[in-house]
């Protein structure tokens, strides 16, 4: 029997139907499998962004179209996402943040929130060593206060083994929510002492959790929807957008290098 999951007390009400209720039923077909990288690459590395940002969406749709329960969709997300992190590194991409669990995902079963924390916790210890070696840097987003102990106490670990990474800044939106994060910013701003005519876009950019950190270049939703769902909703102002109706477990490297393609055929006049 799941355990119950103490949630926020301001986060949305379940609304979700337990993993073991109509699996397989009324469900899409599975996404065709990702292809090998492409090798004739060849968009030139001042034309590729600095900073990807991915909506991973698609995890339960892929498990049910197979069968599976909702936790073996999303231990096939975590596959994808050290593909992606991999291919990251292999590109050259400087910053990567990943939407990993919003704070509306609370409204879930306690099964699958509780599965889903326990699936971070064991992704952080057996990839930390492999993250090191990949060079990335990790950084938590989102309010992690309201995480359960032992997950804090994994993400720190991660957060401290990973901080002399130079190659790839690895931002996991964990527990995280747009609306939330400007909530959190204002306080932080009102309780500086800050005047009203102090405040202004800089200011209110260093008070976010992506506070140093440029923003998103390109933001990647897969599993066919489009909408940023309370993701980096101020940091996105001028990002390229690139839906796919890939869902997540099946997005590759592939994939990600047909987004990069797409992203480098854009023009980008930021209002000029």
């Amino acid at each position: 029997m799941a355990r119950r999951i103490s949630r926020p007390t301001d986060s949305p009400a379940r609304v979700h139907r337990d993993s073991n209720e109509a699996v397989g039923q009324g469900v899409e077909k599975p996404s065709s499998p990702d292809a090998a990288p492409t090798e004739a690459f060849e968009v030139p590395p001042e034309e590729l962004p600095c900073h990807v940002a991915i909506i991973m969406d698609g995890n339960r749709r892929w498990a049910k179209a197979r069968g599976l329960g909702e936790m073996e969709g999303h231990a096939a997300g975590v596959d994808a996402v050290r593909e992606i992190i991999r291919h990251s590194v292999r590109r050259g991409i400087e910053v990567l943040s990943l939407y990993a669990f919003s704070r509306e995902n609370w409204a879930r079963s306690d099964a699958e929130v509780g599965g889903i924390f326990s699936l971070l916790e064991q992704v952080i210890r057996n990839e930390t060593d492999e993250l090191k070696k990949q060079g990335a840097r990790v950084r938590l987003l989102g309010r992690i206060d309201e995480l359960l102990p032992e997950t804090r106490a994994s993400i720190q670990d991660a957060l401290d083994a990973t901080a002399g990474g130079k190659r790839l800044q690895l931002n996991i939106a964990f527990n995280y929510s747009g609306r939330t994060e400007l909530v959190d910013a204002t306080r932080r701003l009102v309780a500086a002492g800050l005047r009203p005519d102090q405040i202004d876009e800089d200011t209110l950019s260093g008070a976010l959790y992506t506070a140093g950190l440029p923003d998103p270049d390109m933001v990647i939703r897969t599993g066919g929807d489009e909408r940023l769902s309370n993701f980096l909703i101020w940091q996105s102002a001028y990002a390229e957008f690139c839906f796919s109706p890939i869902l997540w477990p099946d997005f590759g490297p592939a994939a990600f290098d047909a987004a990069l393609v797409e992203y480098a055929s854009r023009q980008r006049r930021f209002g000029r």
